[in-house]
């Protein structure tokens, strides 16, 4: 591996979503992570979040399968795992145990509702998260019932990212003489937290606590999409005077008068009319061909087919194969430490004995895992 956390090792007991995300990253930024699999169940092929891994798979029924992830963590830096409050305890790998067989651990925790709080035993999905953080109810068209977009909110960007984030952070603190400790991620606070630029325009009385009325919520003209003539889409976003000016010239709108108050909401509705009227007059491409590379602030709304094949995403390499699949590059990108090109995810549990090896297993002691069912 290559990137700025080479020589660190995490163990991840795999999950779904969030879980494998945060691994993800921190693998494709050098993270040596290793995933401990259950028997059973299926491994999308070409998944993204399962890549720059080796795994080993484990029956966590075991009591020596118990054993070998203790060993493991001893042997690491950080651990992460997905699982509702109580999980790991009951396994006997809490953060009690762990911290004693390693106290420079940093054990990261993923969950919805938190390790505490009313709902914390509950089970939930990322609409509910950011449902109860107060963040969908800003999403969605005036009048219209709130949209889900997509999991990218809380599993993505409060919970996984927001992880990865914290795993980073205390791992520094120990590299600087600090202790291990437990990293309680819960979804529902990092979806709050993504929301805090609109919290501040909130306490500013800037922004109405309803969705599509707003000036980055789709209630702005000049801050929308809108319907070309062969019914692909386009995103405006001039917000700025200047850019407002430019997106005035380029559309031949300069001339008329209701364009000049541009934060007047009283009449974004008669604005938007119009906007929707002109944008659906011309094709996608004639808007392209109008406004691509100027400061208009535009971008044309691209399917997940389009996307790699624009010049821009192409020349920036933003979309790779891997495995003869198209999926996201690693990101942000390192002048000093570049990233290598992610390796595919292998079957599960294909690394095991060489994992174990590494950690002072010898080959017969292995082979007894294997008969006695521990290790898969």
């Amino acid at each position: 591996m290559a990137g700025p956390l080479t020589g660190i090792k995490i163990i991840e007991f795999a999950g779904i979503g969030p879980g494998p995300f945060c691994g993800m990253m921190l693998a494709d930024h050098g993270a040596e992570v290793i995933r401990i699999e259950r028997p059973g169940g299926m491994r999308l092929p070409h998944d993204p979040l399962a890549r720059n891994r080796r795994s080993i798979c484990l029956d966590m029924k075991n009591a020596d399968a118990i054993a070998i992830a203790r060993d493991l963590c001893r042997s690491a830096d950080a651990i992460i795992e997905g699982y509702r409050p109580g999980v790991m305890e009951r396994l006997g790998l809490g953060p009690d145990v762990l911290l004693a067989d390693n106290p420079a651990l940093v054990y990261g925790r993923m969950t919805g509702w938190g390790q505490h709080g009313p709902y914390a035993p509950s089970a939930g999905h990322d609409i509910n998260y950011i449902a109860l953080s107060g963040v969908l109810h800003t999403i969605g068209r005036a009048g219209e019932k709130p949209v889900p977009p997509v999991n990218y909110v809380g599993d993505f960007g409060g919970g996984g990212m927001m992880l990865a984030y914290g795993m980073v952070s205390a791992i520094l603190a120990v590299k600087m003489g600090g202790k291990g400790q437990v990293i309680d991620c819960a979804m529902t606070d990092g979806s709050a937290l993504l929301s805090a630029m609109t919290w501040g325009f909130r306490a500013l009385g800037v922004w109405q606590d309803q969705a599509g009325v707003n000036r980055l919520d789709g209630g702005a003209p000049y801050y929308d999409t809108y319907v070309c003539a062969d019914g692909k889409y386009v995103s405006i976003g001039s917000i700025e005077p200047q850019f407002y000016a430019l997106l005035r010239q380029k559309t031949g709108l300069d001339a008329d008068a209701d364009f000049d108050a541009q934060d007047d909401a009283a009449r974004w509705p008669l604005l938007k009319q119009k906007l929707t009227t002109l944008f659906a007059s011309q094709p996608r491409d004639h808007w392209c061909a109008l406004m691509e590379g100027s400061d208009v602030c535009f971008a044309p709304v691209l399917s997940m087919a389009e996307a790699p094949q624009h010049p821009h995403n192409a020349a920036r390499q933003t979309f790779i194969e891997v495995d003869g699949a198209t999926m996201p590059a690693p990101a942000p990108r390192y002048s000093g430490t570049p990233n290598a090109h992610p390796k595919g995810a292998g079957p599960k549990g294909a690394e095991g004995d060489a994992i174990l090896g590494e950690i002072g297993y010898d080959a017969a002691r292995i082979a007894a895992l294997r008969t006695n069912g521990a290790m898969q």
